[in-house]
């Protein structure tokens, strides 16, 4: 079956759709008919709009939606600056100009779980490019945690766009939209501005997340495959509406703006949206519904046939961000070197592994929770073990994949390093070269010889 068997059952209902128009109630009636903003809308709920585009953004691109609250977002006292020694999200003023760009190519050992912080004081900014203050750019971020969050803590990010891709544990993440189950192998969106909390019923979690600057995310053009394959847009989840009813107990929300995180006390739940309607919510995906295309005849396509989601630049066919998985699949090419092949690429490719053993690194430097960074124009392939093996196997039709899946961050931009990511984290793999490519000998020989 095209779903991935999960260890911890779903525990919440969704609503299907990918960018659909979603509309729920967790009270009937609470939801106006046809009028956004009435006087006085149902129950004495407070109407409220989230905007993740401009208001005259053209239709087809426009994302807002309304909610209907016990108390409006804005009913909390001031933000104060809140620093803490393990929040690494760029604490400085001018984060874009603290990255080092560099040519080499990068890989990092499985990153550590820690135990003692919850998932805002997990968050270390590896890698980068741009700025949020003119919403330009990209932050690639790893998380390991081993706390929930406090009970009356929720936190949103004002810069960007969460991509979370778990690799291990289980996140239960409460929003103002409704609530979200992700488990290995599941993604999951939080758009800009979105509060959220999240707890962590199975222990300690560990994975990735690519937070876009710019835009939004969404589904790539399928162009001459025709009208389904790779994410088809009826697999994503959507939250349905529910909410606490709590206007006694404080609160505080923490805000990521411009890299540093902000504290605001409120004596109210923020979670308490009893309905809401539109095209701006949080969502999920289960990478196992992908449907993989491939070469049936000859030659490895370009890895662009594995996009899941894509937020495209102003220039058209050119991402500011992909994401791409290798999920497991079946090779049959005739006459073909089946790995992907050696290049060097205009796009900087940030890769990670959920599980198992990605088949274009078959040496075991690249290990589940860890990752590499192959930026623009940094030559790489495959290692000179699975060159050797996929040089001389036998080409018959074979599952490659299995049990496994790799996933990469590509964006059009250089991408910097911070230096936590180079030296702070103390997980760099100083021989990556010599153990994939230096190995690598001529095999020319001239006619005759």
């Amino acid at each position: 079956m095209p779903t991935t068997t999960f260890e911890t059952p779903e525990k919440y209902e969704y609503q299907n759709g990918f960018d659909s128009y979603h509309e729920t109630e967790a009270v009937k009636g609470a939801l106006p008919i046809a009028a956004n903003s009435p006087q006085k809308p149902p129950y004495g709920l407070y109407a409220e709009k989230l905007s993740g585009t401009s208001f005259t953004a053209p239709r087809h691109e426009n994302k807002q939606s309304w909610l209907y609250r016990i108390l409006p977002a804005a009913a909390h006292e001031p933000f104060e600056p809140r620093e803490s020694s393990s929040f690494t999200t760029n604490s400085e003023n001018k984060p874009h100009d603290k990255f080092q760009q560099i040519p080499n190519q990068l890989r990092w050992d499985p990153f550590d779980l820690d135990e003692k912080v919850d998932w805002v004081n997990s968050l270390h900014l590896v890698a980068g490019a741009g700025d949020p203050t003119i919403k330009s750019g990209i932050g690639v971020f790893i998380f390991a945690a081993g706390r929930s969050m406090d009970e009356h803590e929720a936190f949103y990010s004002a810069d960007g766009d969460f991509l979370i891709v778990l690799q291990h544990g289980v996140l239960d993440i409460v929003t103002e939209f409704g609530n979200l189950l992700v488990r290995p192998n599941e993604i999951t969106v939080i758009p800009r501005g979105i509060r959220y909390r999240i707890s962590l019923p199975a222990g300690p979690v560990r994975g990735y997340v690519l937070e876009l600057y710019q835009g939004h995310f969404r589904l790539p053009e399928l162009g001459p495959i025709g009208s389904n394959c790779l994410a088809n847009a009826r697999d994503f989840q959507v939250p349905v509406a529910a909410f606490e009813e709590d206007t006694s107990t404080t609160w505080h929300i923490l805000a990521k703006f411009n890299g540093r995180l902000f504290s605001a006390k409120q004596d109210h739940s923020p979670f308490d949206v009893v309905a809401w309607h539109g095209l701006y919510y949080p969502y999920k995906y289960d990478l196992g519904r992908f449907n993989t295309i491939g070469s049936i005849s000859y030659d490895h396509p370009d890895p662009s046939i594995f996009t899941v989601l894509t937020a495209p630049s102003d220039h058209g066919g050119t991402a500011v961000a992909d994401f791409v998985i290798f999920p497991p699949r079946w090779l049959v090419q005739e006459d073909t070197f089946r790995p992907p092949w050696y290049h060097r690429n205009t796009m900087s490719e940030f890769m990670g592994l959920i599980h198992g053993q990605y088949d274009a690194k078959m040496a075991g430097g690249f290990q589940p929770a860890g990752a590499s960074l192959h930026n623009v124009m940094s030559a790489h392939g495959p290692d000179a073990a699975t060159f050797e093996k996929a040089s001389t196997v036998e080409l018959t039709p074979a599952r490659v994949g299995e049990g496994s899946m790799a996933f990469m961050f590509e964006s059009c931009l250089m991408v910097g390093v911070t230096d936590w990511g180079l030296q702070k984290c103390s997980k760099v793999q100083e021989d990556y070269n010599a153990e994939s490519w230096i190995p690598l000998r001529p095999r020319f020989k001239r006619p005759g010889n």
